[in-house]
């Protein structure tokens, strides 16, 4: 019998969420990747009629919590991000991985617009341009992140 493998798809977000909220030095906070927006990305890309804009929000409630944000702030964000993955999946799945790292730069950016636009409804706002770091590295990262996740995938039989 085949695991449909559910458990690893809660495992994987859970770690993505640790390395959101882990503490770093200040001069390593604003180089820290999107992780739990890449791990979002990816799942939408990989199983897109398991992990979606549901999935997406809930998570995002995840974060806004552990995180201390504004309730939904995190959620509005990842729910968008998931649309957006899923409506452009086909298309992403087939590009080069440089195309797919500009693409997740775009995405997680997107993210960060929505998340800047509410911290600014309250009256929040970034202090300086670092704001925007965590899209450049984690668009960085994903060409070794995308094939790590897709033989954890592979090895744990998640379909």
């Amino acid at each position: 019998m085949r695991s449909s493998g559910s458990l690893v798809i809660i495992l994987s977000f859970f770690m993505a969420l640790t390395v959101a909220i882990v503490p770093l030095p200040d001069w390593a906070v604003n180089l820290r990747p999107e992780a739990v927006t890449m791990m979002l990305i990816y799942w939408c890309l990989a199983l897109p009629e398991r992990v979606g804009v549901g999935i997406g929000w809930l998570v995002g409630l995840f974060m806004d919590v552990a995180k201390g944000a504004l309730l939904g702030q995190y959620a509005l964000s990842l729910t968008i991000v998931a649309w957006l993955t899923l409506k452009l999946h086909q298309r992403i799945r087939v590009f080069p991985p440089w195309q797919q790292a500009l693409s997740v730069l775009i995405l997680v950016g997107l993210g960060q617009i929505v998340i800047l636009w509410v911290k600014g409804i309250i009256g929040q706002s970034p202090q300086s341009w670092t704001y925007w770091l965590p899209a450049v590295t984690s668009s960085i990262l994903w060409p070794w992140f995308f094939p790590l996740m897709r033989r954890v995938r592979h090895y744990y039989k998640v379909s």
